[in-house]
């Protein structure tokens, strides 16, 4: 498929595999899908393996990316036919931001989606804290594995928690930074969006704003080894969502969710843009649904501006299609999904 270098707009009923277009474009930026399904997952069924690939064009550079993918094995991934050592190398060539109805789960799921959805945009732009973060991972679960041991040494565990304060404090100040900038994106967005008539908030909440994670890592030892895993750490953080001065989880209405939802993901594009030098590839699925018309208005004047890069659009009709198509002053291809099958319409 070739697309457009400015809007791809798919249209097509429900489970027609829009979905997995833009799902195929994510995991070619993260090396993984954006609804968390194991790679095995993605082949067909009755085949051993698939192939992605993907050519992307920024200025003079010319990237070939591949993966492919087999039952019982490694995966593959490369640039430019050069295999990645490690696959954290390929993470931030590609910036992407991705709108979905999956995204309902940043307000209602736990604080792990919030937490996930903080390193993906560090990550993208920061590779020391991508290590550490690994790193961080890696070490608590040793740590934990330790605990399930009821090991009865405690200077056992001193050289993990020797890691995980120097890991975690690098973190935890790195988060801290990235609200300080995100936040007034975030807010500006949003009033847009809803014309001024709601106040939103984002903030951090961590253990490690009060606490000494050295000091907190010992007392909270011998509680640690009856539960058999560390409950301190900056794995424990969390972002609140905040309507006003409550959460989003508890008083927001659908149509206010997802105007939030989408506010935090403009702001991630305007965020990436200010730390890359490319300009991140948006993807919107299905993102209309639950809003009134004037917030749809106000979305589609803001995706058209000349800021926006490449941008990939479902829908499951065209009744915003001719609104956006008149806001374009750029090129753009429409293209109908059918059980599959994706034709480009002229």
């Amino acid at each position: 498929m070739s697309f457009s270098p400015k809007m791809n707009y798919f249209f097509g009923n429900n489970g027609m595999g829009k979905t997995n277009l833009l799902d195929a474009l994510f995991y070619l930026s993260f090396t993984k899908n954006h609804t968390n399904l194991l790679d095995f997952q993605l082949i067909r069924h009755g085949e051993e393996f698939c192939v992605l690939q993907g050519y992307y064009h920024n200025n003079e550079i010319r990237d070939e990316i591949y993966c492919g993918i087999k039952h019982k094995q490694r995966k593959v991934f490369k640039r430019n036919k050069k295999e990645y050592d490690r696959l954290s190398e390929h993470i931030g060539l590609i910036p992407i931001v991705m709108i979905s109805p999956e995204d309902t789960e940043l307000i209602q799921g736990g604080s792990a989606e919030r937490r996930k959805f903080v390193d993906m945009i560090i990550s993208q732009y920061d590779k020391t804290y991508l290590r550490l973060l690994i790193h961080y991972n890696k070490v608590l679960q040793q740590r934990n594995s330790l605990l399930k041991e009821r090991a009865v040494d405690d200077s056992l565990f001193d050289i993990f928690d020797e890691q995980l304060i120097s890991d975690g404090e690098f973190i935890h100040q790195k988060r801290k930074e990235f609200i300080t900038g995100f936040l007034p994106l975030f807010q500006k967005y949003h009033r847009v969006i809803s014309d001024g008539c709601e106040s939103v908030d984002l903030q951090y909440d961590s253990p490690l704003d009060t606490l000494s994670l050295a000091v907190a890592l010992k007392e909270k030892l011998s509680v640690d080894k009856i539960l058999g895993y560390t409950s301190i750490g900056i794995h424990k953080d969390d972002f609140l969502f905040l309507l006003g001065n409550h959460l989003i989880r508890k008083i927001g209405s659908q149509g206010q969710n997802k105007t939030y939802l989408i506010a935090l993901k403009l702001a991630q594009f305007q965020f990436l843009l200010q730390k890359n030098t490319s300009v991140p590839i948006l993807l919107l699925d299905d993102v209309f649904d639950k809003l009134d018309a004037n917030r749809v208005e106000r979305i589609i004047q803001l995706v058209t501006q000349d800021e926006f890069g490449q941008i990939f659009v479902t829908d499951t009709n065209r009744k915003y299609l001719d609104e956006i198509l008149r806001g374009l002053k750029h090129d753009y291809k429409l293209f109908q999904v059918e059980e599959g099958i994706i034709k480009e319409i002229q």
